[in-house]
């Protein structure tokens, strides 16, 4: 029997203005990407099959030593480093928003494809400031 529901390929989990932004190392591209494009986000637990609302729990990393806290977005999910939890989500511009209003207090810096090909980092003021509308 085939299944009703559709095959997600992980080229659906990219965003090329972001990819691009990072390339050229943009913050103002970057910006942009985010406020008109979605963005990978890893998760640590996918949300349930059957609850389209759920969006799953977020990973974020934080730091053995100082006990800061990164929050990792992707352009691409075949960027995410294969030692980080299996999932990801793929995330709205208003998520990102929320998401960084409700956690800007525990999280200390955001990271882009850390593992490369582009990797780029900004402080989470900055990227509230980017996504405010």
């Amino acid at each position: 029997m085939a299944s009703a529901r559709k095959k997600i390929t992980t080229k659906e989990f990219r965003s090329e203005a972001l990819a691009q932004a990072l390339e050229k190392q943009d913050m103002a591209a970057v910006a942009l990407a985010l406020r008109n494009g979605n963005t990978v986000v890893p998760l640590l637990k996918p949300g349930g099959r059957d609850n389209p609302l759920d969006g799953g729990e977020v990973w974020t990393y934080r730091d053995a030593t100082t006990g800061q806290v990164a929050l990792l977005l992707f352009s691409d999910a075949r960027n995410k480093p294969a030692n980080l939890p299996p999932g990801v989500g793929l995330f709205s511009p208003l998520w990102l928003r929320d998401f960084l209003e409700e956690h800007h207090a525990e999280i200390t810096t955001v990271f882009f494809d850390i593992a490369g090909p582009h990797a780029m980092q900004a402080s989470v003021d900055d990227l509230r400031s980017a996504l405010a509308l």
